[in-house]
């Protein structure tokens, strides 16, 4: 009996088809656990071990790592952390909705100025950081400079060597940053709120206060909490511009999660406790992760 191509083909066994999608994967799930997984747990691993970089071996000790970092570090850095990541969230959010709204309401030139909002943003995070540290230097910065032309001041400041005034010119240079991406994701939610909601409003009375409150916001309220949560993520974890600015100082004023585990991993040679710090770390963010995903599955 001849077999034609389509009985060879139905005659095939299922689990081989079953199986194609899953062969797909693999160069990418191995990539996944070469790149992602296995440092990661070999990080939380080294957190119960007294491990240097400069030593050889590693002994364990259980939870001293972490007992000391709880005792001694964890609640300065969570703080410094917590009023980086809050105040610069809060920030970006008003700043992008305030945007938002204002290109949303049909303004003159609305689309050059949207190109010109999104410039922060597209610009290289170093090279931010580097642009700020010019603006805030306490010798020759611009902002220093402008202050004394306008009689604001009557000498120089070092904003980032003194701890009052350091977090401030770090979230400042950070909402920078940050801003455009608020903007952007609020404004495509304003744009998709019916106009004639807006119509029926103003007819009814209704000012431009009442409208937001009453027509635009809850249009938006799901993007809004979305966004506020992703970036309160990100923020959680930021580095670099806090690094190159201040470099967690000073006196550790700027000293957030990120900077404290790079410090004690490559400035003290301490893998023991930049692991236990790293772990307590990452607990936080995975509770904002679980709230982010909760929050996703209700608005989908």
């Amino acid at each position: 009996m001849t077999v034609t191509p389509a009985t060879a083909e139905g005659s095939r066994p299922s689990g081989s088809r079953n199986l194609f999608p899953f062969v797909l994967l693999l160069p990418g799930l191995a990539m996944f656990l070469a790149v992602v997984v296995y440092p990661l747990a070999s990080a939380l691993v080294s957190g119960f071990f007294a491990q240097s970089l400069v030593e050889p071996g590693r002994r364990f000790v259980g939870l001293q790592n972490y007992a000391d970092v709880l005792s001694d570090q964890f609640l300065p850095v969570f703080e410094h952390t917590v009023v980086f990541a809050g105040a610069t969230t809060l920030a970006s959010f008003v700043i992008g909705l305030g945007l938002a709204l204002a290109l949303n309401g049909g303004i003159r030139g609305q689309g050059f100025l949207r190109g010109l909002f999104l410039f922060p943003w597209v610009v290289p995070s170093v090279v931010v950081s580097f642009l700020w540290l010019w603006i805030f230097n306490g010798d020759y910065g611009v902002l220093d400079a402008l202050l004394l032309k306008l009689h604001l001041v009557h000498d120089r400041i070092t904003w980032l060597g003194e701890p009052g005034t350091a977090m401030a010119a770090v979230v400042v240079a950070k909402t920078w940053a940050s801003f455009p991406w608020m903007m952007v994701m609020l404004l495509a939610g304003l744009q998709t709120t019916p106009a004639e909601l807006h119509e029926a409003a103003q007819v009814d009375g209704a000012g431009s206060i009442r409208r937001f409150f009453t027509v635009s916001w809850p249009h938006i309220r799901g993007i809004a909490g979305i966004v506020l949560l992703l970036e309160l993520i990100w923020n959680l974890q930021h580095f670099d511009m806090i690094y190159v600015l201040t470099g967690g100082g000073p006196a550790g004023a700027t000293t957030t999660f990120a900077v404290a585990v790079y410090q004690a991993a490559f400035q003290g040679f301490d893998l023991g406790h930049a692991g236990a710090l790293g772990g307590l770390w990452m607990v936080i963010l995975m509770a904002l992760v679980v709230v982010y995903v909760r929050r996703s599955e209700r608005s989908a």
